[in-house]
């Protein structure tokens, strides 16, 4: 049952007006199951003072684009409700020139485009309309004998609306239908959803919840959970044993998915998921059509079933049917386009943004994590809306070309429109080790700022956590994840992929950047600093690179490495024999693997520093005392000697690294590989020769 979350005390010290509509719109959405994310929209009518000092009645609407879960102030339009009313008299009014009147109704040019469905709040005569999206009332809406299950539920308190795409005619609809019925407390829409009113924010949000609930019981009195979808077909594996098979086919899917442009993904073994895809109705049910038309836009008509057996058959059969599989929907989806085009249209990415997998759960695709995220969340609702619907009867979705319609429609396509241009990281995924310290935290930094997602791998998680917690604060929840990893250890380097490809479908990017640094004189190097030197920046970079040369093969579409050498990469620095050795072992391995990559689209290059300090947890250890000894200087001198001794006389920060990672990573070096780049304020005798 949903609960409602209406707090008297807090409501009752809002300013009157608009924000009273945010704190109940906020309610509405904060529960999925009443209002999908992006759907739905709520009103209210005010008294309000025009520029000119009268008194006007304005209606605040839902702005296009935004989630009631979230909007603000802002987010809301005021309409001049003198200028609306007139409408109801006209006989019928395209979308396009609805849009165009609305425009010139608003009290500020500064408030977002009101909502397609405003005249379905105007044209209601009440103070509060809520329109929601509520999982038991579409199970109602959504089922072949729906009305009359409404019947039973509501008696003669409800109007039906038959199905009509929102806009002006609908909302006619819906008023007249209401005028109509004197008894009238609510509106269900079919394969739609459900508006109420009321006199006060209160008693209009109290009302959805009550009218959901009325559903909700009716519907619950009724499950069999046994004989939900069907029954049970087949066995979900464990929860090991699910990681352990997306973490293989993730990056194979991710690659199936990215054609022109890559995607992200998540994964989801939820249980209503998990009962679904192992369900005997599953592969039927889930192609009949969307459960709402709000899901199209980011759901496309049917998700992608695998017909795949987890107790029978194996992980290799699964990666072959994912490939089929996305394969043969893609041709499918470029049918469908050309079957109900219209003059203008423009295909969307074909490939499926849900995806089935019996056993396993649920794989969702997006431009971004936050995307695939809705993607997912959109579909949890499409589960429990099948659910009531095959309790009460059979389900039922739009037909194809309506379905084509909606996820074409201008009006639906404008609000993707205002998401913020991609960035030349966007959709890219970008594995960074020694992620907490200065060069590191600062190149995670500036690739989230172009786009990217980002794992923060580093010995030190807490410092890994702090970096991901200040990133995603600051750009949005999923944007960054940290990793406790000793580059040292296979098993740890392995599994911190295996995360990778969990968390985000797979990885385009990796910095080879973790390090440390010792400095004696060469006979008296012990065979512990040798091999800790080796270990590290060898043998760690090593694991990194082929763990990621893997999953860039799996994934098929090319990827970037960059490895973070040093000047002495290419000069022999005194008393260093360890670190410098092994800085030349890394750059020419960076070189080896560029000349095998490059088959798979996979480019490696070298980016070769200079006393760093900024920041750096080398420069915090003994290095700096034994390289000021090195030297005959004091550590506190160790700055100015660096930049004297440049030619440019200057210091290097980590944002000068992390600038030139992002170029060898980015489009700007797409034709160069296996190259090393000196940043160190010009030493001459580290010059390339």
């Amino acid at each position: 049952m949903v609960q409602s979350l209406w707090n008297k005390e807090q409501a009752s010290v809002l300013p009157q007006g608009v924000e009273e509509l945010v704190y109940r719109s906020n309610l509405i959405g904060s529960d999925r199951s009443v209002c999908n994310w992006g759907g739905g929209n709520t009103s209210m009518k005010t008294i309000e003072k025009d520029f000119r000092g009268r008194d006007v009645e304005v209606m605040w609407v839902k702005g296009s684009g935004s989630d009631l879960a979230t909007m603000k102030t802002h987010n809301f339009t005021g309409l001049k409700m003198e200028d609306i009313r007139p409408l109801i008299e006209k006989d019928e009014m395209p979308d396009e020139e609805m849009v165009a009147y609305l425009a010139h109704c608003m009290i500020d040019s500064k408030h977002p485009r009101a909502s397609i469905e405003t005249l379905l709040h105007a044209f209601l005569p009440f103070k509060h309309v809520d329109h929601t999206h509520p999982d038991a009332i579409i199970s109602v809406c959504c089922a072949d004998n729906g009305r009359q299950i409404a019947e039973e539920i509501y008696g003669d308190r409800f109007v039906w609306v038959p199905y009509v795409r929102p806009g002006f005619t609908l909302s006619k609809m819906i008023a007249e239908g209401v005028k109509n019925n004197p008894n009238a407390e609510l509106v269900l829409m079919e394969k739609h959803g459900l508006v109420v009113w009321g006199e006060t924010a209160e008693e209009s949000y109290e009302k959805t919840i009550s009218i959901i609930n009325e559903a909700e019981q009716y519907i619950q009195a009724r499950v069999v959970e046994e004989n939900v979808f069907g029954g049970q077909k087949y066995e979900a594996l464990s929860e090991e044993d699910r990681k352990n098979v997306l973490a293989q086919v993730m990056p194979v899917i991710r690659g199936a998915v990215s054609d022109e442009k890559k995607m992200l993904l998540t994964y989801d073994d939820a249980d209503d998921v998990l009962q679904f895809v192992n369900s005997n109705n599953a592969p039927e049910l889930s192609q009949v059509g969307a459960a709402c038309p709000d899901h199209l836009v980011h759901t496309k008509m049917t998700p992608l079933y695998i017909e795949w057996n987890p107790q029978t058959e194996d992980v290799a059969s699964l990666v072959e049917k994912v490939k089929a599989g996305i394969e043969s929907f893609k041709e499918e989806y470029k049918a469908y386009f050309e079957r109900n085009k219209n003059e203008g249209d423009q295909i969307s990415e074909a490939a499926p943004r849900v995806i089935l997998i019996p056993g396993i759960g649920m794989v969702n695709t997006g431009k971004n994590v936050a995307n695939a995220n809705v993607s997912g969340a959109l579909y949890h609702r499409a589960i429990a809306v099948m659910k009531g619907s095959t309790t009460l009867g059979s389900f039922v979705s739009l037909n194809e070309n309506e379905s084509f319609n909606v996820e074409y429609w201008p009006l639906e396509l404008y609000k993707l429109s205002l998401a913020p241009a991609e960035a030349e990281f966007s959709r890219q995924v970008a594995f960074v080790t020694g992620g907490a310290g200065g060069i590191g935290s600062e190149t995670c930094r500036q690739f989230v700022a172009e786009g990217a997602h980002v794992v923060i791998a580093d010995l030190n998680l807490e410092g890994a956590e702090k970096v991901a917690a200040e990133i995603n604060e600051q750009y949005g929840e999923g944007r960054a994840f940290a990793v406790k990893m000793d580059v040292t250890s296979e098993e740890a380097v392995q599994a911190a992929f295996e995360q990778t490809a969990l968390t985000y479908g797979g990885v385009d990017v990796i910095v080879n950047n973790a390090g440390l640094a010792t400095s004696s004189p060469f006979d008296e190097t012990s065979l512990k600093e040798w091999n800790l030197n080796m270990n590290v920046l060898g043998t760690g970079y090593f694991l990194v690179a082929r763990e990621a040369f893997k999953q860039m093969k799996s994934q098929g579409v090319g990827g970037n490495m960059v490895f973070i050498g040093s000047k002495n990469s290419v000069y022999a620095g005194k008393n260093a024999a360890a670190y410098s050795s092994v800085k030349a072992m890394e750059t020419h391995l960076a070189r080896c693997i560029a000349a095998e990559g490059g088959e798979f689209g996979i480019r490696v290059n070298s980016v070769l520093p200079d006393a760093v300090l900024q920041g750096s947890a080398i420069w915090g250890s003994n290095w700096r005392e034994e390289r000021a000894a090195a030297y005959g200087i004091h550590p506190d001198q160790l700055e100015e000697h660096y930049r004297k001794r440049t030619t440019l006389l200057v210091n290097i920060y980590p944002k000068d690294i992390a600038q030139s990672i992002l170029f060898f990573a980015s489009s700007k070096s797409d034709r160069t590989t296996g190259c090393m780049l000196t940043v160190d304020g010009g030493v001459p005798a580290a010059f390339t020769r």
